[in-house]
């Protein structure tokens, strides 16, 4: 092939810098005129190419989301494959991009979702005939809330179907515009939740035993955020005691309408129990009567009312020197109620004349969530260990032992396993 070529071989060539490769001059007779040449950049341009502030909608690649990361402390906005189309494309709004394709096929998702809002009418009228006719012959009162409760799930089922391929209301949800008042945008957010942070939520929880240390068993069914101050804690990691010193709040997100009442629990299953060489419970924080929707979401443990919800308040967490990590396990847990009626709050002038539930060591969750029937829902970790500031800490507490520290004890071998000049002594 370079035989046939040479001309083209040699012109390729950039390793000397004797060899100018000059421009060719096109030769012709025809007097057509040629298109003439791109006018120049305008003034109005020239500052968007010279500029070099990067636009968390418009980066798509992962060199520039890196630069936008390292140089302005922004993260992209949007998926990748969305940012990629709007750098790609003129400034066109997203229903009117001129795809055939794209149209027809939003035509056919416009005809699908009006097929489900008419079934959704269609089942609507079916529940209010039920509610106004009679019980059927060997019907009872029971199996009739039964039969309108799926009728009604079957509504909300619906409402998510009718929604779930539209491209605008995922356009929405990626750039966090979801209104989660809509059940459409809690079905999106409560299956990203599941195909990763709650698999990683699991996972800590099982490699470090919090299950079935503490609670025989727990299905998350609310996602749960921890946060000291401004340092947000991934899920079962070491936390400094001076920062663990304030009280924390967190972020739970649940994907079920309505309000609720949660119990909040911290425990630590790690307290060393020389007497007995073991270890116990402590209670750090419990709180009950604490109101969780959809959009209400936020938790400061701090700023829960002493009366009428915090029953133990916040205590510090601590490890003595020579102790491994210490595993402090927060649990959300649902206070029973109907779905006619709104939740009922617990009593706590009657929980706080309970000796076993106000003292805070040997402090059983299990004992507590049986005797108030509370169902667990969420779960988080973190873990302290003895660091610089413990001292401090324990003896503002007014905590004793801070100057102790645990060794383990020595087993001695069998005579046999014994070295050679040590096994007569």
């Amino acid at each position: 092939m370079a035989s046939k070529r040479p001309i083209t071989q040699c012109l390729r060539c950039t390793r000397h810098d004797r060899i100018h490769i000059l421009p060719f001059r096109n030769l012709t007779t025809t007097t057509t005129s040629e298109p003439p040449p791109p006018p120049p950049p305008s003034s109005e341009d020239a500052p968007k190419q010279q500029s070099s502030t990067l636009n968390p909608f418009l980066v798509h690649t992962p060199r520039s989301e890196r630069k936008l990361l390292t140089t302005q402390s922004q993260y992209p906005i949007g998926s990748r494959r969305r940012r990629a189309a709007l750098a790609t494309s003129s400034n066109i709004p997203f229903t009117q991009l001129p795809y055939q394709c794209f149209q027809e096929a939003r035509k056919i998702l416009l005809e699908d979702r009006r097929e489900k809002i008419a079934e959704i009418e269609k089942m609507r009228d079916r529940i209010e005939k039920v509610q106004k006719e009679g019980l059927r012959k060997g019907e009872g009162e029971s199996e009739r809330e039964h039969r309108v409760r799926s009728m009604r799930g079957r509504i909300e089922d619906l409402k998510v179907l009718a929604d779930i391929n539209d491209p605008l209301v995922k356009k929405r949800f990626e750039d966090g515009l979801g209104d989660m008042n809509k059940p459409i945008y809690r079905s999106l957010a409560n299956q990203s939740w599941r195909n990763y942070k709650r698999k990683v939520l699991l996972q800590r929880i099982t490699q470090m035993n919090v299950i079935p240390d503490i609670l025989p068993f727990i299905g998350p069914t609310v996602s749960t955020s921890l946060s000291f101050g401004r340092k947000k804690v991934p899920h079962g990691e070491i936390v400094e005691s001076t920062l663990s010193e304030r009280a924390p709040s967190m972020e739970l997100q649940c994907f079920d309408k309505g309000e609720r009442l949660v119990t909040i629990a911290v425990v630590n299953p790690d307290v060393p129990d020389v007497e007995k060489d073991g270890f116990g419970y402590r209670c750090h924080f419990l709180a009950s009567n604490v109101r969780l929707s959809p959009t209400e979401t936020g938790v400061d443990f701090a700023s829960l009312h002493d009366e009428s919800q915090v029953i133990i308040p916040w205590m510090a967490p601590y490890v003595q020197k020579g102790l491994q990590y210490q595993r402090h396990a927060i649990f959300i847990l649902e206070q029973p109620s109907s779905p006619t009626e709104p939740p009922t709050p617990l009593d706590l002038t009657e929980i706080k004349k309970q000796a076993r539930y106000t003292n805070r060591d040997g402090f059983k969750l299990r004992s507590f969530a049986d005797r108030y029937r509370l169902r667990p829902v969420g779960v988080d970790l973190f873990r302290a260990v003895w660091d610089e500031g413990t001292a401090g800490v324990m003896e503002r507490l007014g905590v004793s032992g801070g100057d102790v520290e645990f060794k383990r004890k020595r087993v001695e071998p069998l005579p046999y396993k014994r070295l050679k000049g040590e096994r007569f002594t």
